[in-house]
């Protein structure tokens, strides 16, 4: 048998593999007519799915949320290039699907992270908020090895904040950085040019040096989101405004610290955490599941995509290139 009918013999019988599983696929996944099933239609469109973390009774369940990385609406390109920890829309529905799901009696928040957006970490704190006027459903917070700035902001939603000893937490305060590189273009003769329509339309040029007048701008806005982030911690952890003004000046606490000045409630790890609304909200005996953002195409494709993503390297120029260049406000502990 010559080469050319070798060829011909794996490309046929790579086609009937082939059909072979389409046809085995469909009929897992097919109802008896023929078409795809409602439950697998709507395992493809949902952007997460519920795992069972504790077996126990479906109709009384607990559901853990997860925050995880910065808290940043980095968009579906960037999420594509990189899977970054934290989606933001998708962290959004799972409140959703917390606050519909009549059998959810309970809410974990769990935090692992150094915040975010300003914008962002308000959104969440809201709907959470939102959440818990509707249905009066308890959120109980475990935080993980930080939750920090942003982190912190939205763990004020909680009616009880965990975290261990080692925790660090805090940093209360608002960021907003840039890059200046005027003399370096000096020094290799580059120049940036900009036409603009007013003298504040390039705020923060980062091939010029900033004036007083625009620095001002900046504080301010600065100054109105920090307010908003001492009243949120003065009325989610009931202190009064004086005493939190003087905790956020944006330095960050170990989780001892964190409890005796009461930013935290309680120390414990995320069975503790369990336990605990079990215990305070008669909640023996009920199911805890976890929302994963694991779907069938990441369980499908995921070795594939693993292997044809880009290096560390490209990778980062990819984010920086997707990005913005303007400068955001954050609640963020940058280390």
């Amino acid at each position: 048998m010559n080469r050319k009918r070798w060829v011909a013999l794996a490309i046929a019988s790579v086609l009937l593999i082939i059909s072979v599983l389409v046809e085995v696929i469909g009929a897992l996944v097919s109802d008896e007519a023929g078409r795809w099933s409602d439950s697998w239609l709507a395992m493809m469109e949902a952007p997460f799915s519920e795992e069972v973390v504790q077996d126990g009774d479906p109709l009384k369940k607990i559901a853990v949320l997860e925050v995880n990385g910065v808290i940043e609406d980095a968009g579906e390109a960037e999420a594509f290039l990189s899977s970054p920890l934290y989606h933001h829309q998708t962290f959004l529905r799972m409140i959703e699907q917390a606050q519909e799901d009549e059998d959810v009696k309970a809410i974990v928040l769990r935090i692992n992270s150094p915040g975010g957006g300003v914008a962002e970490s308000a959104e969440i704190h809201d709907q959470l908020l939102k959440l818990k006027k509707k249905t009066n459903k308890p959120i109980y917070v475990s935080m993980g090895a930080m939750a920090a700035s942003g982190g912190y902001y939205i763990a004020t939603a909680g009616d009880k904040i965990f975290a261990s000893p080692e925790t660090i937490t805090g940093s209360i305060g608002v960021i907003m950085q840039s890059v200046n590189y005027e003399k370096l273009a000096k020094k290799y003769g580059v120049e940036l040019v900009t036409i603009k329509s007013g003298p504040y339309k390039d705020l923060m040029n980062p091939a010029r040096s900033m004036t007083e007048a625009e620095r001002d701008i900046l504080q301010r806005l600065i100054n109105n989101s920090y307010e908003a982030f001492v009243d949120v911690v003065a009325n989610g952890r009931k202190l009064p405004e004086n005493v939190v003004r003087k905790l956020a000046d944006g330095r960050i606490y170990d989780g001892r610290q964190a409890k005796s000045l009461h930013l935290i409630d309680e120390f414990g790890y995320f069975d503790d955490v369990i336990a605990a609304l079990k215990r305070e909200h008669h909640l023996k005996g009920a199911q805890v599941v976890k929302y994963a953002t694991d779907t069938p195409w990441s369980s499908l494709f995921g070795l594939a995509s693993a292997r044809i993503k880009p290096d560390s390297g490209t990778l980062e120029i990819a984010r920086l290139l997707s990005r913005p260049s303007s400068p955001r406000l954050m609640y963020l502990y940058a280390e």
